[in-house]
């Protein structure tokens, strides 16, 4: 069994070495590289070719996102996943806008760490649940049947964007609505096409924003 390859992004050492033994024990990840701040982590990117990032936010010398931004620019296809104890959401949409594909608190356990690399190996996007509270919690109240109208969404679209803000992924979508995962995945490419999204994570953000969604 092949594990993906992962470069660890953060200040605090101690963090970083419990991270990785984490990764290796429980046989989630291969940790390639590790670095205490974006200009470190660049110079890996030179030689290293990870297929995953997980990029702390607040570090010295260059901060996450601007990390992010840069290496983006290096390789668009890039997974980053941000870990983050930040309490201003401020940051989740700029790291968001910037592609990022998953959200974490440091203080997640082991399980929803492997959960998000997984879903966002299988080209998912993964939320923290205690993230989406905060978002949710900082949005200003919509009306959202007159969005739901103005963007056309169908009842069954509004069923899989659910479940996608609930964090399930195709297979499980389906199993969920008792239909079949190519179904699923036309409907989620309506939403994204619908909603002016990207992909799945602006999505998310989008039906949060404007009160598509309660979570």
């Amino acid at each position: 069994m092949s594990y993906p390859g992962i470069i660890i992004v953060d200040d605090h050492v101690i963090f970083r070495q419990g991270l990785r033994s984490l990764l290796i024990t429980e046989n989630i990840a291969t940790v390639i590289g590790e670095a205490s701040n974006g200009k470190e982590y660049l110079e890996l990117l030179s030689h290293l070719k990870p297929d995953l990032v997980l990029m702390d936010i607040d570090m010295p010398h260059m901060n996450g996102m601007e990390a992010t931004r840069k290496s983006l620019a290096m390789n668009p296809e890039l997974k980053i996943i941000a870990f983050t104890m930040f309490g201003d959401e401020d940051y989740y949409y700029k790291m968001i806008d910037l592609g990022v594909k998953g959200f974490l608190l440091k203080s997640s356990g082991i399980s929803e760490l492997e959960k998000a690399i997984s879903e966002v190996m299988e080209g998912e996007s993964y939320f923290s649940n205690e993230i989406l509270r905060k978002i949710i919690n900082n949005l200003g109240r919509r009306d959202a049947d007159k969005k739901i109208d103005s963007i056309g969404l169908t009842s069954r679209e509004m069923d899989v964007l659910v479940q996608i803000c609930q964090g399930l992924n195709n297979d499980e979508i389906a199993d969920k609505l008792f239909i079949s995962p190519k179904t699923v995945k036309s409907h989620r490419s309506n939403l994204l096409v619908k909603t002016n999204s990207s992909n799945s994570t602006k999505l998310i953000l989008y039906a949060l924003k404007n009160k598509l969604v309660n979570i």
